[in-house]
């Protein structure tokens, strides 16, 4: 570990520059070839799919939020031992027209398109009287809707794309198959394959928050969403400002609906344009409100009466949830502070000194933790007294009324996992322990502004093994179990990592994941930014 970074009272202390992790690259569109150190284990056949943004600005104009950069998405191919890499942007409306016009023409979520220089002094002024469009620019993640890939952000826009030749095969419009305005980029999945998603709808009588199913099965070769059906609408608490929502927890038989302090001002971004402000200006964090955890069942589509409150907490990332003896347990990595969502401007992550220190001390950690939500509540429940009953768990459920219980949160971790910063982008072995009873995860350690350690927590003695080397940052963890795997940890996990100090240094680690050793790693000699999410294809 780099010693000069020195830590009091979890403040940070020269922190490295990253700026490199946030630069724009060129695809890599034909495989080449990468150099294996150690073994990589021959059972690995597929894989590993990664999203994120790739590409910064266009002429001189610059993108102000991470999560605007042009999508770029990864493939490392492995076969035999053998891994190979290629690269393509997502060829999106928003990437073909800002590449014709060589400027930004399509509003991202923290950078407004200025008007037009070509058109007129009035069509320019009329201009601020539109809606913000929203963007095709699906940057987050890979997901799998009917055996096809298809790579999203949240709005209503995903691309399907060919896992093999990473080229974009069908713009698809969530709005065309159901009345919602987006949907999420991390849905869950029955082992059916039957997909759960959330997304926003905006009517005359306000937000809703939707609960989608879409089907496993197609029903021709052209199938995309079709199928596809609102299960639940829930009103917001405040139909003007709804939550914004990264993801969303699912255990056998309900969806769990988080709906946090982070709120959307609705009418800021309606009137963004006029004002010449971007969409993330209408986001913000309001700690005078209590976080709500909604239950929907996912059998009958019916929302139950009962909610779950909470102090005020903000979150991005489930890790699991699963019910057992008459509770659900809710698993997520959460912060006591909303702001993160802000703090990611490009400008941000691009400083260095006592600036960035600064930065990263005023950051809420990030940390795992359960909630354990009592789901027999009745009339006769007596309220003002502790209802979770389950030994050695620390977390508690008050029935404040008889359709209102206040829970608090027990650690999913000790006190040594705050000297890592917490832990996001959590992973479980999801095909066989989802919505189960689990007892590992895997995460990034965040002890800088992106991951730069790999993590492994044993929930049962709450120890957990590190993977962690100098100027080195480890994308998200992607879990493969071993053939014929018996235990929970049988398997390894892939992680993409790449350094600000050294260029063309990328390479994808491989670790057992029992032990956490390293068991080999492949260089790839191009540059890659810190991105976001992605999954491993087994079938390629």
């Amino acid at each position: 570990v780099c010693q000069s970074i020195r830590f009091c009272t979890s403040q940070v202390h020269g922190l490295p520059n990253i700026s490199p992790l946030v630069r724009s690259v060129e695809e890599t569109p034909e495989p080449i070839p990468t150099t294996v150190k150690g073994t990589i284990p021959s059972w690995i056949h597929g894989s590993l799919l990664r999203n994120g943004p790739g590409k910064f600005e266009f002429g001189n104009q610059h993108y102000n939020h991470w999560f605007d950069g042009m999508a770029l998405m990864h493939r490392f191919q492995i076969v035999d031992g053998h891994v190979t890499y290629r690269s393509r942007f997502l060829r999106s409306d928003s990437y073909k027209q800002n590449s014709e016009r060589n400027r930004i023409m399509v509003s991202e979520f923290g950078t407004l398109a200025l008007a037009d220089p070509c058109k007129n002094f009035f069509q320019r002024f009329l201009s601020r009287f539109e809606m913000i469009k929203p963007t095709d620019n699906a940057s987050v993640n890979f997901v799998k809707y009917k055996g096809d890939y298809y790579v999203s952000t949240e709005t209503n826009y995903i691309h399907r794309v060919d896992p093999d030749t990473l080229e974009s095969k069908q713009k698809v419009d969530w709005s065309k198959f159901i009345a919602v305005n987006g949907a999420t980029a991390h849905p869950h999945f029955d082992p059916d394959g039957t997909a759960y998603n959330m997304g926003n709808s905006y009517r005359n009588k306000g937000a809703f928050y939707n609960i989608i199913r879409v089907p496993p099965e197609r029903d021709g070769p052209e199938d995309t969403l079709e199928g596809a059906k609102i299960l639940c609408s829930i009103a917001p608490r405040d139909k003007s400002k709804p939550s914004y929502y990264h993801s969303f927890g699912m255990s056998e038989n309900y969806v769990v609906f988080i709906e946090q302090p982070i709120k959307m001002d609705l009418f800021k971004i309606v009137t963004g344009r006029l004002r010449g402000k971007s969409l993330n200006e209408g986001v913000f964090w309001d700690p005078n409100q209590e976080t709500t955890f909604h239950l929907i069942d996912k059998h009958t589509g019916k929302e139950m009466p009962v909610k779950y409150h909470a102090k005020a907490l903000s979150t991005f990332h489930q890790i699991n949830a699963f019910e057992q003896d008459g509770f659900l347990m809710l698993d997520m990595c959460c912060s006591d502070d909303g702001q993160a969502i802000n703090n990611f401007l490009i400008q941000n992550l691009r400083q260095s000194g006592e600036a960035l220190d600064e930065m990263y001390n005023t950051m809420s950690r990030p940390l795992p933790r359960r909630f354990v939500l009592p789901l027999n509540i009745t009339s006769e429940t007596p309220l003002e007294q502790n209802l979770n009953t389950r030994p050695d768990s620390t977390a508690t459920a008050v029935c404040r009324t008889k359709n209102q219980v206040f829970c608090t949160f027990e650690d999913l971790h000790g006190e040594d996992l705050k000297d890592y910063g917490g832990l996001e982008f959590p992973h479980i072995n999801y095909a066989r322990y989802n919505t189960k009873p689990y007892r590992y995860y895997y995460g990034c350690g965040f002890r800088h502004l992106v991951g730069d350690s790999l993590i492994k927590m044993d929930l049962e003695s709450k120890k957990f093994k590190v993977w962690q080397q100098p100027d080195l940052y480890p994308s998200e963890p992607v879990f493969i179990p071993s053939p014929n795997a018996e235990e929970e940890d049988d398997g390894v996990i892939l992680s993409v990592i790449i350094t600000p100090v050294k260029d063309k240094s990328t390479f994808l680690l491989v670790l057992d994941a029992k032990t956490f050793e390293e068991l080999g790693r492949a260089e790839v000699p191009v540059n890659i930014p810190y991105g976001f999410h992605g999954v491993f294809n087994s079938s390629a």
